[in-house]
């Protein structure tokens, strides 16, 4: 089972840069598991990877395995803690988010498809140095009743069910930002009222597929 969930932690790390969130060795994602997670390694491209230099954690921040975890650990550690729901973590200095990222801000209501991430806006968490607790926490304070934010001068957090879930949430939620950058070219966009965001999050509700 871990062999397999390594190899599916791999190919989405891969996918992470073949999809331009990342670049180099930028970014780390993990996938919880029982009794602890797996993180990808620090300082190693992803194309240079084995499933087995992905790194075994437990919820305790103790590694085992040939290789260092990410220094991002904390973040991921923390958000599988207070976030049951929370399978698989991406973080990711993608151009588009991290661009945003950099002027401190979050992004309001300007599309119906912030909703996708589970409420009205997405918050900017504030500044910490990397690798930190108290970027963590920051971190986990901007992701309250979301599954994506932004950190201030550095990047974007998503996560979702499983790995192939989160890498297609932070493709997603670059595309957005992109919008949003895109759309401030013209000025500050119009935005959806409280009461137009309250109805597209009820159809968030069901909105997809249902599971199989």
């Amino acid at each position: 089972m871990t062999s397999t969930l390594a190899s599916r932690l791999l190919d989405a790390a891969r996918g992470m840069n073949a999809a331009g969130l990342s670049v180099g060795t930028a970014g780390n994602l993990s996938v919880r598991r029982a009794r602890g997670f797996l993180i990808t390694p620090t300082g190693l491209p992803f194309e240079q990877c084995g499933a087995d230099d992905m790194v075994a954690m437990t919820m305790g921040g103790r590694s085992s395995g040939v290789r260092a975890p990410s220094s991002e650990w904390r973040i991921h550690r923390d958000i599988y803690r207070a976030r049951p729901e929370a399978g698989a973590i991406l973080h990711a200095h993608s151009p588009f988010a991290t661009a945003i990222a950099c002027h401190r801000q979050g992004i309001p209501a300007f599309h119906y498809m912030i909703a996708r991430f589970g409420g009205s806006n997405v918050r900017c968490a504030h500044y910490a140095t990397f690798g930190t607790q108290a970027l963590s926490d920051h971190a986990l304070e901007a992701l309250e009743d979301r599954s994506a934010c932004l950190l201030a001068n550095h990047g974007m957090i998503v996560f979702g069910r499983d790995c192939a879930h989160a890498l297609a949430l932070g493709i997603e939620f670059e595309a957005l930002c992109r919008h949003y950058l895109e759309s401030m070219r013209l000025g500050n966009p119009a935005l959806l009222s409280p009461d137009e965001m309250t109805e597209v999050l009820a159809r968030f509700d069901s909105y997809g597929q249902p599971p199989g």
